[in-house]
């Protein structure tokens, strides 16, 4: 096997290992959907890897994992796949709205499925009670944060 296959396929196995861990342990780090929870995370994986806990190891694990890395377990842990109903939900603190999507092309989206959908993922007392304030465009439902979900800051 030439060596940049075997890097690709270290790589592969690393990032699926990645995912799979913070979607394995996503939901122990309460309160769920909020920038708490994710620096949580962090702090656990960082012990984990042997590093301190004080603010010189947070910053030096964090620098470790990159940029790349880091967005894409933030990405992970912040989202929900509901296969059942086939939509996805992406509900990031840092960004202003949470987002409905459908998994399929063609899958009929509407308030009602979403509103299911954030029943299922424990997200009802995190974003907008006000339907109104809920909104349907192509492919998506865009939906506002409460506003006492919203970190400060």
């Amino acid at each position: 096997m030439e060596t940049a296959e075997a890097t690709g396929l270290q790589a592969t196995l690393f990032d699926f290992a990645i995912g799979e861990l913070v979607r394995q342990h996503r939901d122990s780090f309460q309160p769920l959907w909020t920038v708490e929870s994710w620096v949580k995370l962090l702090i656990w994986l960082s012990l984990n890897c042997g590093c301190s806990g004080d603010d010189a190891g947070m910053a030096r694990f964090v620098e470790a994992l990159g940029p790349t890395v880091t967005s894409r377990m933030r990405r992970v842990f912040f989202e929900r796949e509901l296969e059942d109903l086939d939509l996805q939900v992406m509900a990031d603190p840092s960004e202003q709205q949470v987002l409905v999507l459908p998994m399929g092309p063609g899958v009929p989206l509407d308030l009602e499925r979403a509103a299911i959908a954030v029943e299922r993922v424990a997200l009802q007392d995190r974003v907008a009670v006000d339907r109104d304030r809920w909104q349907l465009l192509d492919a998506v439902v865009v939906i506002p944060w409460a506003p006492e979900a919203m970190p400060c800051g």
